[in-house]
């Protein structure tokens, strides 16, 4: 679809005005799930919405980093802060040359950001079905190796702070699944990729 066939979108006019070239490959890409894991409409909508003002503070010269952004959002849009603190970082942000009026009309809605990626960018879910065991085993590998590494440090942590003893520690991490009928185990991303325990095959196999 060429741009002059597009349908009218917010989205996109903001992300030309705000020099925000690339958002739109990313923020499909991550509601896809092209990289890992889906993100949801609405931190997809927080994540545009950071990045209108990072390019606002970024037009007016000042510094930015990704934790004050982060801070900053956070104070302009969270109902819990108060109103003497969003006047404040109001005030804060207008010293610095930033409109704030204008970056908080420029914000969206998760529904804006559904609407700009299946209307204007023809976007669509995958099959959440095809691959879905791959997908899950990938999973639960990552997380043993996070663990592993949590482990780890923890370890390194305790014998700096001499609450445990100084030796060299191997840290294993063997998540295993035992089939109740037949006694087998296997590694959990190697049963989720055979497609579960093959005792139920051979029974079938043999009758």
């Amino acid at each position: 679809m060429d741009e002059s066939s597009r349908p009218s979108s917010k989205v996109a006019r903001v992300i030309r005005s705000r020099d925000l070239d690339g958002l739109g490959d990313r923020l499909e890409a991550a509601w896809t799930g092209e990289d890992g894991d889906r993100t949801s409409l609405r931190d997809l909508a927080d994540r545009f919405n950071r990045a209108v003002l990072e390019a606002a503070i970024r037009e007016a010269k000042g510094p930015v980093s990704e934790f004050d952004v982060e801070s900053d959002y956070r104070t302009l849009t969270d109902e819990s802060v108060s109103t003497a603190d969003k006047r404040r970082k109001r005030r804060d942000l207008d010293t610095m040359g930033v409109d704030v009026d204008a970056v908080e009309s420029d914000f969206l809605t998760h529904q804006a950001i559904y609407n700009y990626l299946t209307d204007y960018r023809d976007a669509e879910l995958p099959d959440r079905s095809e691959g879905l065991a791959r997908r899950k085993a990938e999973t639960v590998e990552r997380l043993q190796g996070r663990t592993s590494t949590v482990t780890e440090s923890a370890i390194e942590s305790l014998i700096a702070s001499d609450d445990l003893s100084d030796h060299e520690y191997d840290v294993v991490v063997n998540l295993r699944v035992i089939c109740s009928d037949c006694g087998s185990d296997y590694p959990a991303g190697e049963l989720f990729r055979n497609g579960g325990c093959d005792c139920g095959t051979a029974r079938h196999g043999g009758s």
